[in-house]
């Protein structure tokens, strides 16, 4: 019998793969034809599916350590994307990308430490599942906010407002990812 947590082929699987498979797709809307809603569209149904395969795999069971590593890799995916799409259209400054990337570099240099305990990842926290939810939406209103009117000016505060406060939280979440980290290497 197959232990559960190495389950590949699962619906919550298989959303996340779906949703890795639709960042160059967001790329090109974004970048090439200027098709801003098709690009939110495909933002609004990444979030939702990204709420929807951890809802699936706690409810049914269906949780893996192949979907520990796919839903926060498609997260990371679609913010990467975002900031590229945006930042290249002038939409969000390069500063904001600058601090995302931080943190993930920073991240990236617990992988070897983490790497000699064995451990793949580190779990995913509330603080850093909020920041991820803050910046999912922060991203789709900002891109809203370029449309002209007052729906663009609503929208575009809304972004900053969620994009700011991802940010931050984005950073304490991983400032306790390192404080974790480093408090199991003390333990050796």
């Amino acid at each position: 019998m197959t232990d559960p947590s190495e389950r590949i082929v699962t619906l919550p699987n298989l959303l996340s793969f779906a949703r890795i498979l639709g960042v160059p797709v967001f790329l090109w809307l974004i970048l090439v034809p200027h098709a801003d809603i098709w690009a939110l569209a495909l933002l609004v149904l990444a979030g939702i599916t990204d709420w929807l395969d951890g809802a699936i795999a706690r409810a049914t069971g269906q949780t893996s350590r192949l979907g520990a590593m796919l839903d926060p890799l498609a997260d990371r995916l679609y913010i990467a994307a975002t900031l590229i799409g945006l930042a290249v259209r002038a939409i969000i400054p390069w500063w904001l990308v600058a601090l995302l990337v931080l943190r993930e570099l920073m991240l990236l240099a617990l992988v070897p430490l983490l790497r000699r305990r064995g451990i793949l990842t580190l779990p995913v926290t509330v603080t850093g599942k909020a920041a991820t939810f803050c910046l999912m939406w922060g991203f789709p209103f900002l891109l809203l906010g370029s449309v002209s009117g007052p729906i663009g000016t609503a929208a575009m505060a809304c972004g900053w407002a969620f994009a700011l406060w991802g940010t931050g939280l984005y950073w304490w979440a991983g400032i306790c990812y390192v404080k974790t980290t480093l408090r199991m290497q003390a333990k050796d």
